[in-house]
């Protein structure tokens, strides 16, 4: 089997942030609860009243979900897909036969026309029976063919092409061996032929692209007469010669996937298959990222539904020391920790989602903070459910059952659920991500001020532009409605949490501010504080999204209630317990901007690095390097040649 061309271009990092930031949305055409929150401006009128979907969507929407809740609790055997680390081929037509490969594509091309709200819940269901699943849907409708072409393809593309993607599955290709989010160094390359693209290339880690039928493949055109090159997106069809999938990946979860590397040598693709212009490749796998990152809070709240199930079940059937296990201080902490989240991941989804449904704001931070924070509290989550359920927690659902006992695949849960911080950028990416996002008003007055290549007319500029913004939007920090105790009256208990937002929100913006100008240009290398300014703008976003959907279901007026129907004045119980584990975490985050061990830990790393402390890794063996025995090794189910298959 070839092995994955590897390189070592080296690429700076100037030429990587360009990049980069060539590929970002510039303009804010539409209003943005995130941006403004980091702003310090609280505009709860853009999340408020809890956005609802219409009559006929909800119609059509719940109609979908009966059948997929079927299908699933009846025709699926997650057992089965967890032992033999494959989506059985009779399960996959099934979804086809639902419907489910075209939730999110129109009728009128042969799908289901289901919007944001309901896709998700799809999701949700699909994912707690199995998180494979859950992330083949993902794959497919999130970020595969059907969003690029929805979004950004010609009339003759969507013809061609959505009607296949309505009962065909599809990948997204952007990952090489050497290139994760640096999209700056990409290999595969699309060399202009005559009426076609020559495709050559390796990608890594092509979730779905195993089995799929048509792929997004990101691909760099050089530049050259007639053509301005770049970072271009191609819809392949896996059909087509020269395409090889050389491994199916294992993971330490979601082992039913269908992931893994693919070679494209030589592959001739039609011009028409280009989606948007040459160069705007990355800028449209961004745009596609905006929506599609919703899959995973969605999938992330189904966990935390199913873990506050596990754990209540569990905490009062499980007897120590005279009473059940749930009744002692240590286990209830745990206990009340998984509820409250579970209930603020689903409520995040939910509005985020909405949010995108409704179209009248621009949702690439709420659905960025989303990600991020959903993916984060449900590991959170998951490792407390495996404590609380101790030895059994740790023991696999197999073996549980082969002993008699109930399978419940707790410690599964918390290997699925970890690749979720991973997917669709990184914790850490998200956090830079966001973090220019929030600093974007700040640039957009003060960027020549501390750009090393400008003028000093540029710099004057600069300072007269930064001077009229600053004197007007700093004084608006310094009060406002939380500092008034009757304000946000109408939410009754959980008005004294939206006043701690909006208070937090303006001290938070200040702290920007004052990073700002300490720092200057090298605050982009600040990623500690950084990280944590972004972690404290997912924390008010969650509680404001939580206090606004308990509003909504006490009211009777929540998303998923008809005729009033709800868990009433219970959800705000739940909120206000959230919001009051919440708002410690954002007074440490908040303590931790000014006092951390950031640069201490930087020079530490640098040192390791430099092989300074190679005596802390002595007196112990690399597993990791071949012994003796390797050569009478078996290889693996991961390693066959050619596994491409079809449902």
């Amino acid at each position: 089997m070839s092995q994955p061309v590897r390189t070592h271009e080296h690429v700076d990092e100037r030429t990587a942030r360009r990049v980069a930031e060539e590929a970002r949305e510039t303009e804010w055409r539409l209003p943005s609860f995130g941006k403004q929150l980091f702003l310090g401006d609280f505009r709860l009128d853009l999340v408020r009243p809890h956005p609802r979907p219409g009559a006929d969507e909800r119609a059509r929407g719940d109609a979908f979900l009966a059948k997929l809740t079927e299908f699933c609790a009846t025709e699926v055997d997650p057992a089965r897909i967890e032992r033999e680390a494959r989506i059985p081929d009779e399960t996959l037509a099934g979804l086809r036969d639902l419907g489910a490969f075209g939730m999110k594509i129109p009728e009128r091309y042969g799908g289901l026309g289901l919007g944001q709200f309901h896709y998700g819940r799809a999701l949700m269901i699909a994912g707690s029976v199995s998180p494979a699943i859950g992330a083949l849907l993902s794959a497919h409708q999130s970020i595969g063919v059907p969003q690029p072409v929805k979004m950004f393809g010609t009339d003759e593309q969507k013809d061609a092409w959505l009607p296949r993607c309505a009962t065909r599955l599809t990948a997204f290709l952007l990952t090489e061996p050497d290139v994760g989010s640096d999209p700056a160094r990409l290999r595969a390359t699309a060399v202009p032929d005559g009426d076609d693209y020559v495709l050559n290339g390796v990608k890594l880690w092509t979730t779905n692209g195993v089995v799929a039928d048509l792929v997004v493949v990101m691909a760099r055109v050089p530049k050259s007469d007639g053509h301005r090159g770049g970072i271009s997106a191609f819809i392949v069809d896996m059909d087509t010669p020269g395409i090889t999938v050389e491994n199916r990946n294992a993971f330490m979860g979601l082992r039913g996937i269908e992931n893994g590397v693919t070679r494209f040598h030589d592959v001739r693709v039609p011009k028409a298959n280009m989606i948007g212009k040459e160069g705007a490749g990355l800028r449209i796998a961004l745009a596609t990222l905006n929506t599609g990152r919703l899959s995973l809070p969605a999938m992330c709240a189904a966990s935390g539904k199913w873990a506050a199930k596990i754990a209540r079940e569990w905490s009062a059937e499980r007897v120590q020391w005279g009473r059940p296990v749930g009744r002692h201080e240590a286990v209830a902490r745990k206990v009340a920790f998984i509820a409250a989240t579970a209930y603020a991941m689903e409520a995040v989804h939910d509005l985020s989602a909405l949010l995108a449904d409704d179209e009248r704001g621009d949702i690439r931070i709420e659905a960025a903070l989303a990600k991020l924070w959903s993916s984060e509290m449900a590991c959170k989550v998951a490792d407390e459910l495996v404590q609380v359920r101790g030895g059994r927690g740790y023991e696999t659902a197999e073996s549980l059952a082969a002993r008699g006992e109930r399978g419940v695949p707790a410690e599964q849960l918390l290997r699925d659920l970890r690749i979720n911080r991973i997917f669709e950028g990184s914790s850490e990416i998200m956090h830079l991500l966001i973090a220019r996002e929030a600093v974007d008003a700040h640039l957009s007055v003060a960027g020549d001020i501390i750009d090393p290549d400008a003028s000093a007319a540029d710099k004057a500029r600069a300072a007269a532009r930064a001077g009229g913004f600053y004197a007007r939007w700093l004084p608006t920090l310094v009060t406002g409605p939380g500092r008034r105790p009757g304000s946000y009256a109408r939410f009754g208990p959980l008005a004294k949490h939206l006043r701690y937002v909006e208070r937090a929100s303006r001290k938070l913006a200040r702290s920007i501010f004052y990073a700002a100008g300490r720092w200057q240009g090298g605050l982009e290398q600040k990623q500690g504080f950084l990280g944590r300014m972004v972690d404290i703008g997912a924390e008010l976003y969650a509680m404001s999204a939580v206090c606004v959907r308990a509003h909504a279901d006490a009211s009777g007026k929540g998303p998923l209630q008809d005729d009033g129907q709800g868990p009433g004045k219970s959800a705000i119980l739940l909120a206000d317990a959230f919001c009051r584990q919440s708002r410690v975490r954002v007074e440490e985050l908040f303590d931790g901007l000014w006092r951390n061990t950031d640069a201490l830990d930087v020079r530490l790393a640098r040192a390791v690095l430099d092989g300074a402390f190679t005596w802390v890794e002595e007196g112990v063996l690399d597993p990791s390097i071949p012994g003796p025995w390797i050569a009478a090794s078996e290889p693996g189910p991961s390693s066959v040649d050619s596994v491409h298959r079809h449902v």
